[in-house]
């Protein structure tokens, strides 16, 4: 099954170097979208609600002590060093990136806060608490069935 790992290198293939905050979110709404639009996940890896939007504990530790990460940096944790994506999941993360990936980390960081899974998983913390708990996989398939990430 593809990972988050496929899906952040071949991201970064395709878009080049970023910050590991868009990168984060970039991999938020292709598996939201996959979710909303084909009724499974991109990959199984979960998202927590912290601070400063969906992080995967997964992928972040991966890019750890990185404010930016380049193209190729992920390949070194890919079985053949190359992402395994199916033509459909490309297209799910091509429609994503082409609507989104213009968008700095800070204003998809910004756009997280605003959309119900994150602020639901932090109900009850103020903006400054850190956060581990998980956004579940149905509450973003239910939100962004509703609302979807590509406008």
């Amino acid at each position: 099954m593809t990972t988050i790992t496929d899906v952040a290198a071949y991201i970064l293939q395709n878009n080049g170097t970023m910050s590991t905050m868009k990168l984060e979110k970039l991999c938020f709404y292709s598996q939201a979208q996959s979710l909303s639009k084909r009724g499974v996940p991109l990959f199984d890896e979960d998202f927590q609600a912290w601070r400063n939007g969906p992080v995967s504990p997964a992928l972040f530790n991966l890019h750890r002590h990185l404010f930016l990460i380049h193209a190729g940096e992920l390949d070194q944790f890919l079985p053949d060093g190359t992402p395994r994506l199916t033509d459909e999941e490309k297209t799910i993360i091509d429609v994503v990136c082409g609507q989104l990936a213009s968008k700095t980390g800070n204003q998809l960081s910004e756009r997280t806060h605003a959309e119900a899974p994150w602020r639901d998983a932090r109900a009850g913390l103020s903006p400054a608490d850190p956060c581990n708990r998980t956004i579940g996989k149905d509450s973003i398939a239910r939100f962004y069935t509703a609302n979807p990430v590509v406008r």
